[in-house]
């Protein structure tokens, strides 16, 4: 199943298997908030990470998506919002067929630095074709991540 973006940002991204648009740059306001839209596929998981500067908060705007952050294991739905600390591992993993949709807001541009250093332009406003990922994109994801200040710490939610 194809979902769409509005388009709401000039640019679209492809990162990984998702579609991120950067909706609010960091470099916008004096307080340095970003907001990220992201559509995800289902089975969706970034590697367990940690912000090393940022916290991270979670606004589902869409679909089922269970979080890890430290302990804790949650399930969100529509309209729920979730905080993930700095310096806390966490992941998310999307849980429903249509996928999710969120928002991610940080303040600080080490997340947007990773966005725009590790995604590529998006050829459609669409999920891009999905592909697994190989041990040299994993690396690569591994040192930008490090170089933007977050560290992957194991692997995605299974």
């Amino acid at each position: 199943m194809t979902q769409t973006l509005e388009a709401r940002s000039p640019g679209l991204l492809w990162f990984g298997n998702t579609l991120v648009s950067i909706a609010v740059p960091s470099q916008t306001g004096a307080d340095r908030l970003c907001v990220v839209e992201h559509h995800a596929p289902f089975g969706d998981s970034p590697p367990l990470h940690i912000h090393r500067n940022e916290d991270e908060v979670f606004r589902v705007l869409a679909g089922r998506i269970r979080f890890k952050v430290g302990d804790e294991d949650r399930r969100l739905a529509a309209g729920d919002i979730l905080l993930a600390p700095k310096g806390v591992p966490h992941s998310y993993r999307v849980e429903s067929g249509e996928g999710g949709h969120w928002l991610t807001i940080t303040r600080g541009a080490d997340f947007e630095g990773l966005l725009r250093a590790a995604s590529r332009p998006a050829e459609a406003r669409a999920l891009p074709p999905e592909t697994a990922p190989s041990s040299e994109m994993i690396e690569t994801l591994a040192r930008l991540a490090a170089e933007n200040g977050i560290d992957i710490v194991g692997p995605p939610l299974g």
